[in-house]
């Protein structure tokens, strides 16, 4: 057995297979980072070489966060890439040198010695700095399949902010949509999903998507995921809601964890890849040249021994996941707190669509189980949408089907629709949760086909071939999120996006069911080649380590200080979270979406308040601490952009305008900031301003 942030014993090898390997690094560029002054904006749409300004024919409209002057184009969605933005590392007021050592490390036999001493990973004396071709944030769909390419071409890190299996991924209990069935097609696929995310997709995205799923399904078989047949052999196809033909790939109700177990052994088995687990992603590293922002890594807090760990890398793949817990009922693990979104942010990546937060229409709600949990669950459990694609009906508590009256598709109308039209019972009846009820159906198909929801529901005191379950709707995916292009890559050099991390206009105003594996399998697999590219022209710098200040633990603080900061955090937390389901739930206003802009405003300044009065100094770092300037990012991201689409489309619906406007029919677009802040930085100013606090 082996431990997780270490490297496995089996990787050593036998002694007649270990050799000294030398490495030569050959600088091509400089590290050190250079900070230039926030010039004109310019977006670049590379596919037509010529450039977008300000001013020009083409509308801007501006989006005010944080007093930065953000900028939403008219233009198509693959445009909007900064091309001069101000630089985000911190810079060490000198440069000090790394004590490097020869690495005594294994040699696998099938690869030669001249690739291995390019492959394999290379650390300080003190192993708090390691050196590795690619590294990957993330241990869902997206990373680990992304990993398995790239580690044929060079040495990965997968960092993992828990257990490496727990990820959105594991979670998601409905499938992967793709054109597997004879009478289905990608025209119809792609149909589907631009209905469903009303007509704000990008159709080469969604085409792209559809046309490459069925082959990444097929790959996934191969590397051994094994889906339910049926009686004929075939691959059983689900149908759920928004979609026009069977076309849902699953292993029963529990897909997610099928796919990442067999992608979990295929890394175990890969020798080129190295996992990091508790290890939580502070901040990407990033220097400035050129007028381009570059992308070296990523620095970590392994949570385990409370240790900095600094990853330096040529590529980086952010996949980390989405920000569920920026509301108080998610289906997202605990691990979802906008880590990946909020890093981009703070390294001037752009950011795009935030306000299009997807609640799940079905998660089930305790209150109307006959046995009630103990203890308040840390993510909620989802019921998912294939009970409903397989003929479950949704009534209110008097047994009175609602659907039909909001939709003509009824149980099977898309997410978004449901969801409302929940919340619309609930408000209208002052009730806590509507019914969902499959008890219609043969019990052995509903065992057959659910049988981690019969078994959850059962250890509750229900029986759902009996009895109708109680369902509520939780946040469950984040359709916005960092910008990328067709190939997974952002603004930033270096630095590529997959899963839900990613935004990369698939997904529009609203997800359609069970593409957010498919869109995370395609738009890793589509990483790889650029990927490589990047790296093959790239070279590690030894002393590039020293280039940005290293964060610090709070070991200077005293005890009972750091448990007042621990008591607060928690608190403000669930204080954000309640804010942001008040005012910037399912159903939005204009004067609610101010509130709680100026609500989080204020709790976040009182919170980084009492920190500092405790003497927390600006580079000091904590997983709670973190976790918490993460999550007030994600939550002021997402009501900048509500408040910027005035128009209902999709997930975003607003009282004060509740109709589409064909003129709003693009994506918001969130520019990077003008000057380079960390999250601390007001704090940090006044401090040395000598301003009171």
């Amino acid at each position: 057995m082996w431990r997780l942030g270490h490297h496995r014993p089996k990787r050593r090898g036998p002694k007649e297979n270990e050799h000294n390997v030398t490495f030569l690094l050959i600088l091509r560029h400089s590290f050190r980072p250079v900070l230039l002054p926030f010039s004109d904006l310019v977006c670049w749409d590379s596919s037509k070489c010529c450039e977008f300004r300000p001013g020009g024919s083409e509308r801007v409209e501006k989006i005010d966060i944080d007093g930065d002057q953000s900028l939403r184009w008219d233009l198509v969605f693959k445009t909007g890439f900064l091309a001069d933005v101000t630089g985000l590392c911190a810079i060490s007021s000198a440069a000090h040198g790394v004590a490097f050592h020869s690495v005594r490390a294994p040699v696998p036999k099938s690869i030669s010695a001249a690739r291995s001493a390019r492959i394999l990973c290379l650390q300080d004396s003190n192993s708090n700095t390691k050196y590795f071709d690619f590294v990957v944030v993330g241990s869902g769909v997206a990373g680990l399949r992304y990993a398995l390419e790239v580690s044929k071409h060079g040495s990965v890190a997968i960092i993992t902010k828990a257990e490496p299996h727990e990820s959105n991924t594991n979670y998601a209990q409905g499938g992967v949509s793709a054109v597997l069935c004879p009478s289905d097609s990608v025209e119809s696929h792609m149909q589907d999903t631009i209905v469903a995310g009303a007509y704000l997709c990008d159709e080469e995205t969604v085409r792209v998507v559809c046309t490459e799923g069925p082959d990444r399904v097929k790959e996934l078989i191969a590397i051994g995921a094994s889906f339910d047949h049926g009686d004929d052999g075939k691959l059983h196809l689900a149908r759920e809601g928004g979609h026009s033909h069977n076309r849902i790939v699953h292993a029963a109700d529990m897909t997610g964890r099928e796919i990442e177990r067999a992608l979990l052994k295929a890394v175990d088995d890969e020798p080129n890849i190295h996992l990091f687990g508790h290890h939580f992603a502070i901040d990407l590293l990033t220097s400035q040249g050129n007028d381009e922002i570059y992308c070296h890594g990523v620095d970590t807090l392994n949570t385990e021994i409370q240790q900095i760990v600094r990853f330096i890398a040529k590529v980086t793949l952010l996949a980390s996941g989405g920000a569920g817990h920026i509301y108080p009922t998610t289906t997202n693990p605990p691990v979802a707190t906008g880590d990946g979104v909020a890093m981009a942010r703070r390294a001037q990546a752009v950011i795009s669509n935030m306000e299009f937060v997807q609640f799940h229409p079905t998660a089930l709600a305790d209150e109307g189980l006959p046995i009630k949990p103990t203890n308040r669950r840390k993510n909620a459990f989802l019921i998912t949408e294939a009970v409903r694609g397989d003929g479950g009906i949704l009534y209110n508590q008097s047994m009175q089907r609602f659907m039909p009256l909001y939709d003509e598709r009824a149980e099977l109308a898309p997410r978004d629709v449901v969801a409302r039209s929940i919340d619309d019972q609930l408000k209208k009846r002052g009730e806590k949760y509507v019914l969902l009820d499959i008890s219609h159906k043969p019990r052995e198909q509903i065992l057959a086909h659910f049988p981690n929801i019969a078994a959850e529901c059962l250890r509750y005191g229900l029986d759902i071939t009996s009895s109708p379950v109680p369902v509520v709707p939780a946040a469950h995916y984040m359709c916005g999120g960092i910008r990328a292009g067709l190939q997974g890559e952002t603004n930033v050099k270096g630095l590529y996006v997959a899963g839900e991390v990613a935004c990369t206009g698939l997904h529009g105003a609203n997800r359609l069911a069970s593409n957010s594996l498919l869109e995370a399998l395609v738009f890793a697999r589509r990483a790889v080649q650029p990927s490589i590219d990047h790296m093959t022209r790239s070279s590690l710098d030894i002393h590039a380590s020293t280039m940005w200040t290293r964060p610090v633990l709070p070991t200077s603080l005293e005890s009972h200080a750091m448990q007042e900061i621990l008591f607060r955090t928690k608190t403000t937390r669930v204080e954000l979270q309640s804010i942001m389901w008040e005012y910037v739930g399912i159903v939005r206003s204009t004067s609610r979406l101010k509130t709680a802009e100026w609500k989080i405003g204020e709790l976040e300044a009182e919170w980084e308040e009492f920190l500092f009065r405790r003497e927390w100094k600006p580079m000091m770092v904590g997983l709670q601490a973190c976790e918490m300037k993460n999550l007030f990012c994600c939550a002021k991201l997402v009501v900048s952009s509500a408040l910027a689409r005035q128009e209902s489309r999709g997930l975003h619906y607003i009282e004060d305008f509740p109709f589409l406007e064909e003129s709003k029919r693009k994506p918001t677009i969130i520019l990077p900031t003008s000057l380079k802040l960390t999250w601390s930085s007001q704090q940090a100013h006044k401090l040395a301003a000598g301003a009171p606090l």
